[in-house]
């Protein structure tokens, strides 16, 4: 086969031509894989072939090693190993040779390509020539500039791939001393000093040893701000970009350096390219990420003053605020339609709230006197900056210091949602919802929101939830916030009452106006709807919540009746069905959680109705809000729920199959829980059938881990509700929990999202066992006996283990007490043999808080047993 005419036609404008030219890739690829690879390399590296055939032959040749999903990578990966050693030498030695070719795309492509290789090669400690011989192009006398450049890109994407642990260190000294040879200013080309950038920033992460040794830190330094002063645009900001990795990597040793990177960003600020100047404050932020987490790891130590923390944002405060404020006046003139929009204004303004976070009161006032000098100035710009630095440092600053400037700014801000100019009003929205959501605080002793100004409050924002979508977005943010404040103050919510009405209806009318073009105001529009039904006194607005119930169910109906014509009209349902069955679980919580649970009852049928036929419309986001609309309705009908699941069980058992859609697998898991808990033994003729597939569910590996937990925790909720019938299950559910148990062991400590992973894996299997004890006690509970044993091992390692937290040890405590309590006289054995306990619970009863009381129970549970 000619394989360039192949590859010609495989981009041929004629379909025809294109079908057939794929067809014999694929076939050619499926009879012959080590000699396709081959041919592709081949045509790659052949400087007579055409350019286009030249480039797609190296896609296909990097599609052919890697893959975004991982079992089809693991099979690439294995492909290659198992090709013959002397094809696979040819293909590295074109792919090498493609590095000198004239024409950028094959050089480009080979760079990648190699990298693709190395990340498979480099690790079984193969190719281990590949980095001398990249080096080798650098030194060779009379090197071109394309082979440079290509070699210094080939060496980042190297680095970007392969794990620093697999390198030598002297082959990372090497490839550094390589690199920022190229960014010298004796290097005639700009694009070898821009690959040598770049390549720089791809090898940051190997460079820890030479950043802790002074003089080759200072060297790489010294080079990374020479490049931050380059001729050419993309270099300084490439330069730049190295400083932000910088920063985030080594900020232990940058104090020596900061005067000169402040000028540097500070000239970038103000006179660059926005490119640079985004990364030159970039870097501010960053500094401002480690400041946090310094500040947060050592809050709880005695020595605040760490010998890491630097306070460089401190030290610069007089000088950065100026720099930053200047930023926030370059607004684009129609920034605020794209919320998505990234400018130097927005930046500068994300940087001076992480900056409040940093300091606290100390950016106050620094900063005020900018806002009073630009606040009430005639050009736009100097109102809206003026408004955006003030909602930018809101968080951070202490309540008593920020106080008393909302308190005379409230009304001002209230007033500026009049302003002619619709950018000030949607950053006056913004910060009017930071108001609310930082310092309401309805229950402190002078709130921002009090029963005088309220009213005016509510008037201007309902008015202005008329206003263009992308203000009204944000004054939906404000009332969510607004409505928010009220959650933990139980009655006080009152004052919200008499105002319920009009919210709802500027809400609904909100959401109306967002049809097709402004989905994020309908969201947020619906969002503070819930968060309204969340806060209001049942006793008080109950037929106002009734009424707006029937309304949502109105609503969901009418979704039936969309036209589907395209994918885009069927994602429009899905999205308004998911946010409207959203409204109606936070209806169903609110109700059935007070005396007007009857208004549920009522309206039962009719809800299951609706969401049966959601269902019917297949959907994974609305089958998740569904699930969980049909969860409160259990909970809320109780053992009436019954008469629903012949219909029902269809959907719950195809949610708890959904392997690909694992959190809609996941919440149909909870769903099983709040059935078990409303039907109690009821649940019994559908249990056989939840086990089986839920036990399934366990042994796929295929299922995203996180579903496994609260699965272990609905085994606990099905035998609370079946009692002693959980019996049958008993020999297929514990061998699953003993063998979570032991995988536990084998968990990377070091990884903090295994160690997160590790405590809800415990907690699941600790809540299972504890619903099983109590499921079985009575006349059956010696059937746990045998299991007795392995719990209490298990129960001694997590307590030995201290990377337990709170939920895991009041679950462990929880479980010593079941097993005493349904075991009795019979435990005593047990835990005679196991004395950890005594420790463990002496431990727990110095707690004077959930963990507190359990052990207190626990502690005379065991005592009842043993006596």
């Amino acid at each position: 086969m000619d394989i360039t005419q192949i590859l010609l036609a495989a981009q041929s404008p004629d379909a025809n031509l294109r079908t057939v030219a794929e067809g014999n890739l694929t076939q050619f690829q499926e009879q012959n894989l080590p000699n396709f690879l081959l041919s592709l390399s081949v045509e790659l590296s052949n400087e007579e072939k055409p350019p286009e055939s030249r480039r797609l032959a190296g896609i296909i040749l990097k599609n052919s090693l890697d893959a975004k999903d991982s079992a089809k990578k693991e099979l690439l990966l294995q492909q290659w190993v198992s090709v013959d050693p002397s094809i696979k030498l040819k293909i590295k030695e074109s792919l090498l040779s493609t590095l000198g070719s004239s024409v950028h795309d094959a050089r480009h492509t080979s760079s990648q390509v190699i990298a693709k290789v190395a990340s498979i090669e480099i690790p079984r400690r193969e190719w281990q020539d590949l980095i001398a011989r990249l080096l080798g192009n650098m030194t060779t006398p009379g090197a071109s500039a394309p082979l440079k450049q290509a070699t210094l890109e080939t060496l980042g994407y190297v680095c970007e791939e392969v794990s620093p642990q697999h390198v030598e260190q002297d082959q990372v000294n090497a490839v550094l001393t390589a690199v920022v040879q190229g960014m010298s200013q004796t290097e005639q080309s700009s694009e070898v000093r821009l690959a040598a950038v770049k390549a720089l920033y791809n090898a940051l992460d190997f460079a820890e040893s030479n950043f802790a040794n002074e003089m080759e830190r200072t060297y790489i330094m010294k080079m990374v701000c020479e490049s931050a002063t380059s001729k050419e645009i993309e270099i300084r900001q490439s330069a730049f970009e190295c400083l932000v990795a910088i920063a985030s990597t080594y900020y232990v040793h940058l104090d020596p350096y900061m005067q000169t990177i402040f000028n540097l960003t500070a000239n970038a600020v103000k006179g660059d390219e926005e490119p640079v100047a985004l990364q030159a404050v970039e870097f501010w932020s960053t500094i401002c990420d480690e400041e946090i987490g310094l500040q947060d790891e050592y809050e709880g130590a005695d020595d605040g003053n760490s010998s890491v923390h630097f306070r460089f944002i401190e030290k610069a405060l007089p000088s950065l605020v100026p720099m930053l404020l200047e930023t926030l006046l370059k607004q684009e003139e129609d920034q605020d339609q794209d919320d998505n929009v990234w400018n130097i204004s927005m930046s500068g303004g994300t940087c001076l709230g992480l900056i409040a976070r940093t300091v606290g009161d100390a950016i106050v006032p620094l900063v005020m006197p900018f806002v009073e000098a630009n606040i009430t100035k005639p050009d736009w710009h100097c109102r809206e900056a003026a408004t955006f630095a003030f909602g930018s440092i809101l968080e951070g600053p202490s309540v008593e210091k920020l106080a008393p400037l909302v308190q005379s700014g409230l009304d001002f801000l209230l007033n500026t949602m009049n302003d002619p100019n619709s950018q000030v009003k949607d950053t006056t929205a913004w910060t009017l919802g930071r108001v609310f959501e930082l310092l309401h605080s309805p229950a402190s002793a002078n709130p921002v929101i009090n029963n005088a100004n309220l009213p005016r409050i509510m008037a201007v924002l309902l008015e202005s939830s008329k206003d263009v979508p992308n203000v009204a977005e944000k004054v939906c943010g404000a009332i969510y916030f607004l409505a928010q404040g009220y959650e933990d103050a139980e009655s006080m919510s009152s004052v919200l009452t008499p105002f319920l009405p009009n919210v709802i209806a500027a809400l609904l009318s909100a959401a109306d106006r967002a049809e097709t073009t402004h989905f994020r105001l309908r969201a947020s529009a619906y969002e503070a709807l819930n968060e309204i039904v969340r806060v209001s006194n049942i006793p008080e607005t109950a037929s106002i919540i009734s009424q707006l119930l029937q309304e949502i169910m109105r609503r969901l109906n009418l979704t039936f009746d969309i036209q589907i014509l395209s994918s885009g009209d069927k994602e429009k349902q899905s999205d308004l069905q998911a946010l409207l069955c959203g409204v109606l679980q936070v209806i169903i919580q609110k109700l059935s959680s007070s005396d007007a649970k009857s208004i549920i009852a009522q309206a039962a049928d009719q809800l299951m109705h609706l969401f049966l036929r959601v269902f019917a419309c297949h959907s994974s986001t609305v089958h998740e809000e569904a699930m969980l609309a049909i969860g409160a309705l259990a909970y809320a009908t109780g053992q009436d729920f019954v008469k629903y699941m012949p219909n029902f069980f269809t959907y719950l058992e195809a949610g708890l199959q959904n392997y690909e859609e694992y959190q809609v697998c996941s919440i149909s898991v909870g769903v099983v829980g709040d059935i078990c808990r409303a039907l109690e033994d009821k649940v019994l003729p559908f249990c056989d059938r939840i086990m089986t597939v839920l036990l399934k569910d366990l042994s796929n590996s295929m299922l995203n881990r996180s579903v496994k937990p609260p699965i272990f925790s609905c085994f606990g909720d099905i035998a609370l509700a079946i009692g002693e019938n959980f019996e049958k299950y008993l020999p297929y559910a514990i061998p699953m929990l003993q063998g979570a148990a032991g995988l536990l062991g084998t968990l990377d400590q070091s990884d903090d999202d295994m160690v997160d992973y590790g405590n809800q894996l415990r907690r699941g299997i600790f809540e299972a066992y504890s619903g099983i004890l109590q499921g079985i006690k009575g006349p059956k509970a010696q059937l746990m006996i045998p299991y007795g044993a392995h719990l209490l091992q298990f129960t001694e390692a997590v307590f030995k283990d201290r990377s337990r937290d709170e939920s895991v040890t009041k679950a462990a405590v929880a479980v010593l007490g079941d097993l005493a309590d349904t075991l009795g006289p019979s435990s005593k054995d047990l835990f005679q043999s196991n004395l950890f306990h005594v420790e463990f619970l002496r431990e727990c009863l110095d707690s004077d808080d959930e963990v507190g009381e359990t052990a207190i129970w626990a502690q005379g549970m065991i005592n009842q047993a043993m006596a």
